[in-house]
């Protein structure tokens, strides 16, 4: 028999790791995860094979994230959101490296893994490894960041994992200010545009400024993600606030799986644009390195 949704409890379920720190409640996961993705197939097959060109994804190492009252949200970066992405662009011949900010593996919400889902969980396995063992940001931005750098696009996935350190790094400002002076694309989706907030720092006004995106809606933070328990308290501060704050024009108000891109920014509102975005990533680079 199907389990009736409706007798799950919205009360967020304790993380035993560490105190007043909460996952998910049950009925908020039937709401926003699913065993498989709406994953089918890949447009670019193999489509760059001559190695030079890579990705370098910036990924969350922070598991928790302090709320307005004193709970912890036990999270991490999204596993739909970093994988099927880099699923379609490793599937068109694109090598993939981790970075974090300190070195420290990178956290996933295992909870949103899609358990069924063939992509995701192919991409996983070959990741697996360099996700546990990351390399420390600064390293890269010391030794292989540059004019002949050989790094097409820096990606940055969504989670709410996102909004802690990513947002308020300088290492992650030198990052973007390379990928802007050097036309790299950037790639993020969800809370993952957090991470613009960073190229804001000690500056008058955000590089950023004038460019539009897509980000997860606030009204959601604020509103039914309290109300289902997906989240055990208020954010501190909303990412599209300040975003729109700094200049950025946020496009979409809703979940809808909305991508977007402006220039060589490609945006994604949430886990159901990890595919399109997937899809347009690899549109775009393909297309770049074929010019």
């Amino acid at each position: 028999m199907t389990k009736d949704v409706n007798k799950l409890s919205k009360n967020p379920t304790p993380d035993q790791a560490e105190e007043n720190a909460f996952f998910p409640s049950p009925y908020s996961l039937s709401q926003y995860t699913a065993p498989k993705t709406d994953f089918d197939g890949v447009k670019h097959k193999n489509a760059y094979t001559e190695g030079k060109w890579k990705i370098l994804m910036i990924a969350a190492e922070e598991r928790y994230l302090l709320l307005e009252n004193g709970k912890m949200f036990s999270t991490g970066n999204h596993p739909v959101e970093m994988l099927l992405p880099l699923h379609h662009l490793m599937e068109a011949g694109f090598e993939v490296d981790v970075a974090t900010i300190s070195g420290y593996p990178v956290k996933l919400e295992l909870w949103a893994m899609p358990n069924q889902d063939e992509a995701v969980l192919q991409t996983y396995e070959k990741l697996k490894d360099k996700l546990k063992q990351p390399k420390v940001l600064s390293d890269v931005i010391n030794n292989d960041l540059g004019s002949n750098s050989d790094y097409l696009s820096v990606f940055i996935p969504g989670g709410h994992a996102a909004v802690v350190g990513i947002s308020e790094s300088k290492d992650v400002q030198k990052t973007l200010d390379w990928a802007l002076e050097y036309d790299k694309f950037i790639i993020t989706l969800c809370h993952g545009p957090a991470a613009l907030l960073s190229a804001s720092m000690d500056r008058k006004e955000s590089p950023f400024k004038g460019y539009s995106v897509c980000v997860f809606p606030d009204a959601l933070d604020e509103g039914a993600n309290l109300d289902i328990g997906y989240l055990p308290g208020k954010l501190k501060w909303l990412v599209a606030d300040l975003l729109s704050k700094q200049g950025l024009k946020v496009v979409n108000e809703e979940m809808t799986g909305m991508t977007h891109q402006d220039r060589n920014l490609l945006t994604g509102d949430s886990p159901l644009a990890s595919n399109e975005l997937g899809l347009l990533a690899a549109d775009a680079l393909v297309n770049a390195v074929n010019k």
